[in-house]
């Protein structure tokens, strides 16, 4: 099993930064593909930046140059350093970790709140 954990998440002003955490634990024997996830209330789920076990990034358009995505293999914890931030940025923030087999893992999710 594998558990994700969130983090950073909280108020900011637009144009501010944030820097949230996710840290992975558990029956985990490899490197794994990773990403961040939003959802806004009302919209549907979606990818905003992926890494893969190579590092291989991958961005939503909407956040290309502004958030980057990253990972520390020995800490088992990936991050999104979120610069520039906009009002149409809030959202709820998840981890995903892509496992073997097809399977997916979910952090519960960090809520981000950008007030103009």
């Amino acid at each position: 099993q594998v558990q994700l954990v969130e983090s950073g998440g909280g108020l900011v002003q637009a144009g501010g930064s944030l820097r949230l955490s996710c840290a992975a634990s558990g029956n985990i024997f490899s490197i794994r593909p990773m990403g961040w996830y939003r959802q806004a209330p009302g919209k549907q789920r979606e990818s905003v930046a992926t890494i893969t076990s190579d590092n291989s990034t991958n961005y939503a358009d909407s956040v290309k140059g502004r958030f980057t995505i990253s990972r520390d293999n020995a800490k088992n914890t990936v991050y999104l350093q979120m610069n520039s931030l906009k009002s149409e940025d809030t959202a709820v923030y998840y981890c995903q970790l892509r496992g073997i087999r097809g399977m997916e893992y979910w952090g519960k999710g960090t809520l981000v709140t950008v007030s103009s």
